[in-house]
């Protein structure tokens, strides 16, 4: 890819140093396939931010939305929501206090699964939910990279874990191998019953503090070195610290509120994707690195 083809993209597409993305896609190239890892946010970034017209933003939100427990649940869930919410898009709140705040939502809403009976088939009806759609062009995108062998890490905040994920996944028949899941975990008895979430539990602000060397997957990307790192929150960047990266290529999905957000999602990202586009640009991307 040429800087004059950066140079050329289509609106949806928002190249912040397209001199800077050149000089990154050579070394990707030059230092080949086997030094490469991804590493990726799930709701929202591998999944669609809208189906037909309404917002979706997480998997926990479908559980909450669709009365998949009772009434009750949800309606305690969606008070959770609108006190707790507001902290979490607050961009003038100091980070420490945020951090605060969804720890203490992550934990009320998680006694909430556990008094209401959350079963692993409630975790099953969400995951074949239609609303879970995941974002255009993620089967051609995870496919080149199982048949390239690079692994992918997928790491989440998402309230459902990685069960929820990886049925997703497999309801596309794309849960290959290659695919690593760092999530919250709940833990089931014999019978399909929560009993508790393993930790240690995250949530959408303490992802930096979650390093991947303290998970198996660190084993099988520990010498690939250079990243390609896709997220809907200028947060998702923590996602990489800890880790000893040479290269890396940051990629924005800018879904909603593009004009507010464009700066900062620019100051960021390298590449910023706007309007809750498709996969089409990170697959031609993949491409020519690959």
């Amino acid at each position: 890819m040429t800087i004059e083809q950066t140079k050329n993209m289509p609106e949806n597409v928002i190249i912040s140093n397209p001199e800077k993305l050149d000089g990154l896609i050579k070394k990707f190239k030059e230092q080949g396939r086997n030094k490469i890892h991804i590493l990726a946010d799930f709701d929202r970034t591998f999944t669609s931010a809208f189906v037909n017209g309404e917002k979706i933003p997480s998997a926990i939100s479908i559980l909450r939305k669709e009365n998949i427990l009772d009434e009750e649940y949800t309606n305690r869930a969606e008070e959770l929501f609108s006190i707790y919410h507001v902290y979490e898009v607050d961009p003038k709140m100091p980070v420490f206090e945020k951090k605060k705040k969804m720890a203490e939502w992550w934990n009320l809403h998680n006694q909430e699964l556990l008094k209401h009976g959350l079963q692993q088939k409630h975790l099953d009806i969400v995951a074949q939910s239609p609303k879970m759609k995941l974002r255009q062009g993620l089967a051609e995108f995870l496919s080149l990279l199982n048949n390239r062998q690079i692994p992918v890490v997928i790491m989440s905040a998402s309230g459902l874990g990685d069960y929820v994920i990886h049925k997703i996944l497999e309801r596309e028949n794309i849960d290959f191998p290659n695919i690593n899941v760092i999530s919250n975990s709940p833990d089931f008895d014999k019978d399909g019953n929560l009993i508790g979430f393993k930790k240690p539990f995250i949530h959408v602000l303490n992802k930096t503090e979650t390093e991947i060397k303290d998970f198996p997957a660190y084993d099988k990307v520990k010498n690939r070195k250079n990243v390609i790192l896709l997220g809907d929150n200028i947060e998702d960047i923590g996602m990489v610290e800890g880790f000893d990266y040479d290269n890396i290529i940051k990629i924005g999905f800018l879904n909603d509120n593009v004009e507010k957000n464009l700066e900062d999602y620019k100051q960021n990202f390298d590449i910023v994707l706007t309007n809750d586009t498709d996969m089409g640009y990170v697959n031609n991307l993949l491409g020519q690195i690959l």
